[in-house]
């Protein structure tokens, strides 16, 4: 199981919720509507009463400083496949920053638990394999919950078997020839999960409060943010077509007041110093951690 979801923008759920997003039209972008709506719902069950209460477990029972090390080991881990996604979208110069982010952290960064290479510089990126098949022209298609992963699309949805193939977590134990590889697998891999599940926790009650039909809202919202991703923040007005529920914006109008955002806190750990390096929060964390796929939020009550 390859979790790395995410509509983790607690701006955007602020900015949409202001806005509006629940709407009875059918939406042409979702012909398949009926079938996905069963599987999100079943998505917000297995959160409810899975993978959200062994979240809230572990963050009542772990030091703030392990969960950092947690979060910097497996954002390290993500940093290779990210620098080939920008090599192969033509931005040689931050695949490269990605590479030797790599490298850096693994090296000098007690294997990725610390962050040394944001301090040097070598800014936090996120970029996938759909974000690369966007960026080559290739429109996002229909709309797609898939069971656990979350809200896709045809596009991205293709784009996951990538993703999964290059993740790191799964094919570690193999590479390095680790005894009792399973079992490493899938340790490696629920703990990311619930490493990504605690990082959102702050962002339910936003999402409560903001969808009248939260389905809804998820959808629009993926859209949004998966286009404002794959033109890296500034993607191109697009006409509104017949039917279709307002855009959310992730700008303000400059003739308007901007709403008031809110943002996930991640706070650094401010406990005593250690003697050797303390886990460190990219500087960056939030912005990247808001542009992550929005698989578990989409779920989250």
């Amino acid at each position: 199981m390859h979790i790395r979801s995410l509509c983790r923008v607690a701006a955007l759920v602020s900015a949409a919720a202001l806005s509006g997003c629940a709407t009875t039209a059918p939406d042409p972008r979702d012909p398949i509507e009926p079938v996905n709506r069963v599987v999100f719902e079943f998505n917000e069950q297995v959160d409810r009463f899975a993978v959200k209460p062994i979240a809230e477990a572990y963050v009542a029972v772990t030091p703030e400083f392990v969960r950092t090390g947690v979060r910097n080991f497996f954002s390290n881990l993500r940093d290779p496949w990210i620098g080939v996604n920008n090599l192969l979208q033509g931005k040689v110069e931050e695949g490269l920053s990605d590479l030797f982010r790599f490298i850096t952290n693994s090296t000098f960064g007690l294997a990725g638990l610390t962050d040394i290479a944001s301090d040097m510089g070598m800014e936090k990126h996120n970029e996938d394999f759909g974000q690369t098949l966007g960026r080559w022209g290739l429109e996002p298609g229909a709309y797609l919950v898939l069971p656990i992963l979350g809200p896709s699309s045809v596009r991205d949805g293709a784009g996951l078997i990538a993703d999964g193939f290059a993740y790191l977590p799964w094919r570690l134990p193999t590479d390095l020839d680790f005894s009792h590889r399973v079992a490493w697998r899938n340790g490696l891999t629920i703990l990311d999960t619930i490493n990504i599940r605690a990082n959102l926790l702050g962002t339910t009650s936003l999402l409560e409060e903001a969808a009248l039909d939260r389905y809804v809202f998820v959808r629009n919202a993926y859209f949004q943010r998966r286009r404002s991703l794959v033109y890296d923040g500034n993607p191109p007005r697009e006409k509104q077509e017949q039917g279709e529920a307002p855009a959310i914006s992730l700008e303000a109008e400059p003739t308007r007041e901007p709403p008031s955002l809110t943002w996930v806190s991640v706070p650094p750990y401010a406990g005593p110093r250690l003697q050797v390096v303390e886990p460190k929060i990219p500087s960056n964390y939030e912005a990247v951690l808001s542009a992550e796929p929005a698989a578990l939020v989409a779920r989250s009550r």
